[in-house]
């Protein structure tokens, strides 16, 4: 391995810029996520509704119920991440932009 092969330390790296753009396009694409997942969450809770649990036996009932229970929660999950992400990657766009158009331009 060579000295260019090395990674760089924390000093040596310049910070990387980001545009409004790719901030909105971001939040759009987890926007859309959320969406896609939010209605997979929803037909998911509808699908257990709809089929209620034929089981006698009181343990596999109460897996039945746990199990159903994480399904919906690790559905609601990602819906509420990417919702998350979607707005934060919006709100710095908007920051962005503002930061733009109020930031006095040097005449330098």
């Amino acid at each position: 391995m060579s000295e260019t092969d090395a990674p760089q330390s924390k000093e040596d790296q310049q910070p990387v810029s980001v545009s409004p753009l790719q901030c909105l396009t971001g939040s759009m694409v987890a926007s859309i996520f959320a969406l896609l997942l939010y209605r997979l969450t929803s037909s998911i809770a509808a699908s257990f509704a709809a089929h209620p649990l034929s089981v006698s036996n009181q343990t596999a009932m109460s897996l039945s119920v746990a199990v159903r229970t994480l399904v919906v929660g690790m559905s609601t999950l990602a819906t509420a991440i990417f919702a998350f992400a979607c707005l934060g990657l919006f709100g710095l766009g908007v920051q962005l932009i503002l930061q733009r158009i109020f930031t006095p331009k040097s005449s330098v």
